[in-house]
C-alpha cells in the first residue's frame, strides 16, 4: 500500500483544482496545481499526552520529517494545532515558512525558531505562492484571544477553516465567508468549540458548497460524534452536501 507521504508527493493537481488531505484532529494538507503544499494545524506527535494526558487514539500517518512543506500554518498555539514536538522538524528546511496566530510567537521563541515567521491578526492577509490566506475572527474563549479562522483562496476557490470556535451566528453575515466552496468546522463541543448541532446550524447559515467536520476521535477528552452531526445536518441543513473524511483521505475541489 502506498504510504501517505508518497501519496501527497506524487499527487498531480490539475489546473483549476485544489487537493485537500485530512490528517486527523483538525489537521489538513492543501496542495495546488503549482505543486505547493501547505500543512494546516498538523498534529503529528504525542505531545498532548505528555503535557496534558490526552492520549492519541488515531494512528500516526505522517512523520514530521517525511514531507517538506512550502508553509506550515497554525490557527492558534494549543498543541493539537501547534505541535511543539513536530514544529522544529517541520520548519527545518529554509524553504518552509511558518504562519501562525499571534499567540504562536511566544511558542516559536521558546523553541528557538527565528526564521521565515509570519504572525497574523484578524483581517490580515498573507500570500503563500499562489494561495492567499486571510485571518478570520473566531471565538475560542477568553484564554485564547488570538485564535483565528483561516480563509484560503486559490484557483478561484475558497476554503474556510473555522478553527476552534464557539457558535457565533451574529458573525455569519460576513460576505467573505458566505457560500465558500468548502467549509471545515469543529463538531466536538468541548473546550468552547461548536458541538454537532451548532455546527449544522453554522453550515445552514453559511451555505457552503460542501461541509467537512473535524476535531473528533483523536482524544477521548475532546468528544465529537460524526453520527450526531449527520443527524443535525438532516434537521438544519438537509440540502447542503457534507463529507466525513477518514484519516489520510483526499478530496479534490
Amino acid at each position: 500500500m502506498q504510504n501517505f507521504a508518497t501519496k501527497v508527493l506524487s499527487r498531480k493537481v490539475e489546473k483549476g483544482n485544489l487537493s485537500l488531505f485530512f490528517l486527523g484532529q483538525a489537521g489538513f494538507i492543501l496542495k495546488t496545481p503549482c505543486g505547493e503544499t501547505i500543512a494546516v494545524d498538523p498534529y503529528l506527535s504525542d505531545c498532548c499526552e505528555r503535557y496534558f494526558g490526552f492520549k492519541r487514539l488515531m494512528p500516526h500517518i505522517l512523520g514530521a520529517n517525511e514531507l517538506t512543506f512550502d508553509a506550515v500554518v497554525a490557527s492558534h498555539a494549543h498543541y493539537d494545532h501547534f505541535d511543539s514536538d513536530s514544529i522544529p522538524t517541520l520548519l527545518a528546511s529554509e524553504k518552509t515558512r511558518f504562519i501562525g496566530a499571534r499567540d504562536t510567537e511566544e511558542e516559536c521563541k521558546r523553541l528557538g525558531i527565528q526564521k521565515n515567521l509570519t504572525f497574523l491578526s484578524v483581517g490580515e492577509q498573507v500570500q503563500i505562492g499562489s494561495v492567499s490566506l486571510t485571518a478570520i475572527r473566531c471565538d475560542h474563549g477568553a484564554e485564547t484571544p488570538h485564535a483565528l479562522g483561516l480563509l484560503f483562496e486559490a484557483e478561484g476557490k475558497k476554503i474556510y477553516m473555522m478553527g476552534d470556535t464557539a457558535y457565533r451566528p451574529e458573525w455569519y453575515s460576513d460576505p467573505q465567508i458566505q457560500g465558500v466552496d468548502l467549509l471545515i468546522l469543529p463538531i466536538n463541543g468541548a473546550f468552547g468549540n461548536l458541538n454537532e448541532e451548532q455546527a449544522a446550524q453554522t453550515v445552514a447559515a453559511l451555505s457552503p458548497k460542501l461541509a467537512v467536520p473535524c476535531h473528533y476521535w483523536n482524544f477521548a477528552q475532546h468528544f465529537g460524534s460524526p453520527s450526531a452531526f449527520m443527524e443535525a445536518m438532516q434537521a438544519y441543513a438537509p440540502s447542503t452536501p457534507y463529507l466525513l473524511m477518514r484519516q489520510g483521505e483526499e478530496y479534490t475541489l
